[in-house]
């Protein structure tokens, strides 16, 4: 069944992939960004403005479902307050947005980890985000909490993130058991993932609040 989705992210590696997928799958996909991305097709609605202006434009599209797969890094944000503005106020302020229009189903990406309890900023502010978007009343919310994501970023990869990707599939046979969620993923898996959430919802009506870690977002992905 076709959904009318309102996706934020969509210039990142999940959310771009994830935008093309499920405008494939045939639903109405409208992405809501800082600027114009040229990679989408052209059937996806693409929303520019800035940050200070989604709430509105987000409860103008009055979407069933809505999609965060915001985020950045503290070295790209430059400092913790500029990092928090977009991975928990933002993501905060959008899926409000959405609720308050009337979207029943959101799907965030977060982070294997994520806990607002955390000693490590960049992790609790992950678990912020995740608990305040659960307060909000969604019929159902769904985290994804990917390890190490893989990909191609089309531009400057920082050194460490690199080096991690590179020995990755060393690391990966090493990480068992309980410590198999930190393993390394596809951003393409967590993007199939996401379209399988939407389309199962869609068909099953399924409700409640749920945590998808590597292995679920795995077999979510086929």
């Amino acid at each position: 069944m076709p959904r009318r989705i309102i996706l934020a992210g969509a210039t990142g590696l999940i959310g771009g992939a994830a935008a093309r997928l499920l405008t494939n799958a045939g639903h109405d996909v409208h992405c809501i960004l800082r600027r114009n991305d040229s990679r989408m097709p052209p059937s996806v609605h693409q929303i520019v403005a800035q940050a200070d202006q989604w709430p509105d434009l987000v409860s103008d599209v009055g979407a069933q479902v809505a999609v965060s797969c915001l985020g950045t890094t503290m070295r790209d944000a430059g400092s913790k307050q500029a990092f928090a503005a977009i991975d928990l106020e933002l993501v905060t302020a959008f899926a409000a947005a959405a609720r308050q229009a009337g979207a029943e189903h959101f799907i965030g990406i977060s982070s294997v980890g994520a806990n607002p309890q955390s000693p490590g900023f960049y992790l609790a502010t992950k678990g912020k985000a995740e608990a305040q978007v659960t307060k909000l009343g969604f019929v159902r919310t769904d985290f994804m909490r990917p390890g190490l994501l893989r990909g191609n970023r089309g531009g400057a990869v920082r050194f460490g993130e690199q080096i991690g990707i590179l020995i990755s599939p060393l690391t990966d046979m090493l990480l068992m058991g309980s410590l198999a969620r930190y393993r390394s993923i596809s951003a393409d898996t967590v993007a199939l993932a996401i379209e399988a959430l939407v389309t199962a919802y869609a068909c099953t009506n399924t409700q409640g609040n749920f945590i998808h870690e590597n292995e679920a977002i795995e077999q979510l992905a086929g």
